[in-house]
């Protein structure tokens, strides 16, 4: 891995967007502010140049201005993904210890909700930030380049970071869950996950999946997405029209692990023998999980430890300590074959 950018020393001021749009402090005051009246092709000027930059607000006034607030924005694409939650855990397992705080914003994957939660955040000067992904619009990039802050992006490895990140490398994680697979001696693979393109950790697994497949002479022979509903329920009935449509099928892999569960209580109730006529695989390692009839094979995550690890850079960072390449981890994700995959043949 390359050596981290370490964020500036000096965080951009009226002055920088004055300069950069050719408009005086105070009209760009009055700009940002929302005050005054400044005629639209100046608004509009003033506002490119500020989204260029990355430059935000400083809301916190008096003799404040200069200070930074005991707080660390952790900005998350869902609250209703059981991933994140245990993240969060993990962060606020580090902080308590800490004077900082979290505060978290939602992005539901949302590059635009994204730039706007940040930039939210970031007017209010936080000691640090923990943002997940490593793909960002350019004026979230240029807001993280220039908050003169620690920035921890978590959850992926496969790419270059602003500044710190934590995370696994879901290419990596895909190839391991195909190896196994391979290695159990299936050969008709179905594919099921979710309908979400911007969620780029899910496909990168994919990619790195059927890059392992597409090696061994394989590919997958039938594959559906989805959007919306119950994952449980929408596992259930995924399966059972892949099932339909292409019966030969000797495994069936998931994105995650709860539309898995939902495929695995299909094939119990069927009667279909699990692994023997038909494998299954999720991913997440979600332990909510560990009371179905039969242990759904699955990869960890490892999300505790990665909330952990990035409040930790947080922390270390916030109280002085320089940036380094010990800021940038990569994390293994543990392979469990549990119930649902055959073990390789010796």
């Amino acid at each position: 891995m390359t050596q981290s950018n370490t964020p500036p020393k000096r965080t951009l001021t009226l002055r920088d967007v004055s300069e950069a749009s050719g408009v005086s402090e105070m009209t760009v005051s009055r700009v940002l502010r929302n005050r005054g009246d400044v005629s639209k092709d100046t608004r509009e000027k003033v506002q490119a140049a500020a989204k260029r930059l990355g430059y935000v607000p400083n809301k916190i006034a008096g003799a404040l201005a200069s200070q930074r607030v005991n707080l660390v924005a952790v900005i998350i694409p869902s609250m209703s993904n059981m991933v994140f939650p245990e993240v969060l855990t993990g962060i606020s397992d580090v902080l308590d210890d800490t004077p900082l705080q979290p505060v978290v914003g939602v992005t539901n994957y949302l590059p635009e909700k994204e730039e706007a939660v940040l930039y939210e955040m970031l007017s209010w000067r936080p000691s640090g930030v923990i943002i997940a992904g490593l793909e960002h619009s350019e004026a979230s990039k240029a807001m993280m380049r220039n908050a003169g802050i620690p920035i921890v992006e978590i959850m992926d490895v496969d790419g270059e970071p602003v500044d710190a990140m934590v995370g696994i490398s879901h290419r990596r994680a895909g190839r391991k869950m195909a190896q196994a697979i391979i290695k159990a001696g299936y050969k008709r693979i179905g594919f099921m996950g979710t309908k979400m393109p911007l969620d780029h950790r899910a496909r990168k697994r994919f990619e790195g999946f059927t890059e392992a497949l597409a090696k061994a002479g394989l590919e997958v022979a039938d594959q559906e997405f989805y959007s919306g509903g119950s994952a449980l329920a929408k596992g259930r009935e995924m399966t059972e029209a892949m099932l339909k449509r292409t019966p030969d099928l000797d495994f069936l892999y998931y994105s995650n692990d709860m539309i898995g569960a939902g495929g695995l209580l299909y094939c119990l109730d069927k009667g279909i023998k699990v692994p023997k006529h038909i494998g299954l695989a999720g991913f997440n390692g979600v332990e909510l999980l560990d009371g179905l009839p039969r242990q759904l094979a699955s990869m960890g995550s490892e999300r505790n430890e990665i909330g952990r690890l990035a409040a930790q850079i947080i922390a270390r960072r916030s109280s002085g300590a320089e940036a380094s390449e010990e800021d940038r981890i990569e994390l293994t994700p543990k392979l469990c074959l549990g119930d649902t995959l055959k073990r390789k043949k010796r």
